[in-house]
């Protein structure tokens, strides 16, 4: 109990600290909303060439733009996350204090992270979602279970996002500088999650690929259970098969990496 108490007190104070950068939550809020604005005319000047376009009528298409606003952030689909900051703490050789906390490294870094998704999920999410709603013609379940089941793949896509993050940081123990891979990881969030067209839309081979991915964890698993087009069991299970998929991938790296930090520590 004590240590779950430490986890949660964890998760609390990653929702604290980015709760005091209110300048920049307003910001991020507004430049959410612009973005969403611009995709927004985008897909309906899309979906009135093509209307149904990848399963989707106009309404689901728009409602799957704010719904992408809203994750952003929450998903760190482009970054500003911990992995900068442990990134760093590896550089500069921090870590080695990190390592000798009685707290497993891994868990430290996903309950932080977790309270910083919560917290940009309300902060940075809600408010260019209404405004979509208000501007636009969306599409929102009005059962109850539908938005729990919503919310769940949520928070397993958190998950999912945190491995991936924190297994690509660890390459930063061989290579000091993990700028490069991050680069490739962000990159590879923006179009194989959803952020840019849903992966629906995606032809052939390709689609089945993208879809295959953990990054469609992210952004099109959630919405496709909001919108009534996915089972919510078989996506927890896409979903959660990845997260431990990827948590193990990410320890097995941490045990190497520590190794590493004793040896060369002596």
């Amino acid at each position: 109990m004590g240590t779950a108490r430490l986890y949660a007190a964890v998760a609390a104070g990653g929702f604290r600290r980015y709760a005091t950068y209110r300048v920049a939550t307003l910001a991020g809020v507004f430049t959410n909303t612009v973005f969403g604005v611009i995709l927004a005319y985008t897909y309906i000047a899309l979906w009135d060439e093509r209307p149904h376009l990848g399963g989707y009528d106009q309404s689901q298409a728009l409602t799957f733009v704010w719904l992408g606003q809203a994750l952003l952030m929450t998903m760190c689909v482009m970054g500003a996350g911990f992995e900068e900051e442990l990134i760093e703490r590896i550089r500069t050789g921090d870590i080695a204090i990190d390592l000798y906390r009685p707290v497993d490294l891994q868990l430290w870094w996903l309950a932080q992270d977790m309270g910083r998704a919560l917290f940009h999920l309300l902060g940075r999410g809600l408010i260019p979602v209404a405004f979509g709603a208000w501007v636009f013609d969306l599409t929102f379940p009005t059962s109850g279970v539908t938005w729990l089941a919503f919310l769940g793949a949520v928070v397993l896509g958190m998950v999912v996002s945190y491995s991936i993050r924190f297994l690509a940081s660890m390459a930063a123990f061989w290579l000091l500088d993990g700028a490069g891979i991050m680069q490739m990881v962000w990159l590879a969030g923006v179009f194989c999650s959803g952020m840019v067209l849903p992966l629906n839309v995606f032809p052939g081979v390709l689609g089945e690929v993208v879809r295959a991915l953990p990054w469609a964890a992210l952004i099109q698993a959630p919405a496709d259970v909001l919108l009534g087009e996915a089972d919510p069991l078989g996506t927890y299970a896409f979903q959660a098969g990845w997260a431990v998929a990827l948590l193990g991938a990410g320890r097995a790296v941490q045990v190497v990496a520590t190794r590493r930090v004793v040896v060369q520590g002596g």
